[in-house]
């Protein structure tokens, strides 16, 4: 890695040459997240296209067929400026019906949902947020724009948020139902209940359970019944929609306030008519999906189940997220590329996305997979454990492995 600090004000040349000495001393001199690159026959485990929806013929012939009857008559603007006979609209008429709320707004991304949506809710206000300390990044960052203070709460402890709240009175609680670093699933019922009892209102992230939860990939919040008390709900359509979009789900009128005050509605460009096309035949296929659905599930458990069996700790997982923490970035390195090796490709987090001692490969489950591609995957994982230190893994319970 070279840089040229010299060119930088100190403050920035100090910022830059932390970088490059994490890459030279605890990377070294390899990069943690770059190594082999996947084939077409290759286990790739990277990607949240849960459904394998990506590639589906009949959403690429929706979208082509609004790209080829477009011709100039695309205009780049703002979604506060659309109204009317409108693609996205329409498609936010669609997304209400579906996850069973009074309206939606589309957004850019699921990261411009969430801290648009946070700045929309908090800025200017005194109102005390509650925030799950494992939820999602975009969530964070919403919070800069509250005057009032920010109380997070141990991941998942309904227990360590209510005694927040009777200390700091009523405000915002946000998390995730899946939380996308580990898997692990949140205790929504109890935990809105408990909440919405303290006169809180709730935020839910359903980014990895839209598509793949509830019936017909309704959501965790559908599932449960909960749409009365969940104020709102937030969701990339990066993941299950296999798109390049955010979706809110917010109370009748918050839809127009939203994009006339998020400063990522007002300063960004709206989504293109072609690929709302592609959210939209996405959404008919995901309604359909329950073969899949149940497939993603079976593979998940199985994956999981016996991961555990080897000695990996996966007991954080409830989902179609799999982790398998390492540790350290360099123990992390070392699991990530004797997967790679072997054809078998995760997705490595490190900080600033999880702690500093507890980098992980996250594995991604899909649909797709079959029998004998997770008996290989499985069969991998086997083999790596003594070359990976397994036994010497801070997450992992079982120290005394056998490795035959």
């Amino acid at each position: 890695m070279t840089n040229n600090i010299n060119k930088y004000p100190n403050y920035l040349a100090e910022k830059v040459n932390k970088h490059v000495q994490r890459y030279a001393q605890e990377w070294r001199g390899q990069h943690i997240m770059h190594g082999l690159n996947p084939t077409a026959t290759s286990l790739k485990l990277i990607s949240n296209d849960y459904l394998a929806l990506a590639s589906h013929p009949e959403i690429i012939a929706a979208q082509r067929s609004v790209l080829e009857g477009m011709e100039n008559n695309v205009v780049l603007m703002s979604s506060v400026f659309m109204h009317g006979d409108n693609p996205q609209l329409h498609f936010e008429h669609r997304m209400a019906d579906f996850m069973d709320s009074e309206e939606t707004v589309l957004c850019q991304s699921g990261y411009n949902a969430n801290i648009g949506l946070v700045q929309s809710i908090v800025e200017g206000a005194h109102v005390p947020i509650y925030i799950d300390m494992m939820a999602h990044m975009s969530l964070w960052d919403g919070t800069h724009f509250s005057k009032a203070s920010v109380y997070p709460f141990r991941h998942n402890s309904i227990d360590h948020l209510i005694s927040l709240i009777d200390r700091y009175g009523s405000g915002l609680v946000m998390v995730d139902s899946v939380y996308s670093t580990n898997g692990s699933v949140c205790p929504l019922t109890a935990l809105v209940e408990a909440a919405y009892a303290k006169g809180c209102i709730l935020l839910v992230d359903e980014s990895h359970s839209l598509g793949t939860h509830g019936p017909q990939g309704r959501g965790m919040v559908v599932e449960y019944g909960l749409q009365d008390k969940v104020m709102f709900r937030t969701a990339s359509l990066a993941k299950a929609f296999a798109g390049r979009a955010g979706i809110i789900t917010c109370p009748k009128g918050f839809a127009d306030y939203f994009k006339c005050t998020a400063n990522p509605s007002i300063f960004s460009s709206a989504l293109l008519p072609y690929e709302i096309a592609g959210l939209d035949k996405t959404l008919e296929l995901i309604i359909a999906a329950d073969d899949r659905r149940k497939r993603l599930h079976s593979n998940a458990a199985y994956l999981r189940q016996a991961l555990s069996y080897l000695g990996y700790n996966t007991s954080e997982s409830q989902s179609q997220i799999i982790a398998l923490e390492a540790g350290s970035e360099w123990q992390t390195m070392i699991l990530k590329n004797a997967l790679e090796i072997r054809d078998v490709f995760g997705s490595v987090f490190c900080a600033p996305a999880t702690a500093k001692k507890r980098s992980l490969v996250r594995l991604s489950v899909n649909s797709d997979l079959t029998d004998s591609q997770l008996a290989n995957i499985i069969h991998v994982c086997k083999e790596i454990r003594k070359e990976i230190d397994l036994h010497k893994w801070r997450s992992t319970k079982t120290k005394s492995l056998s490795f035959s």
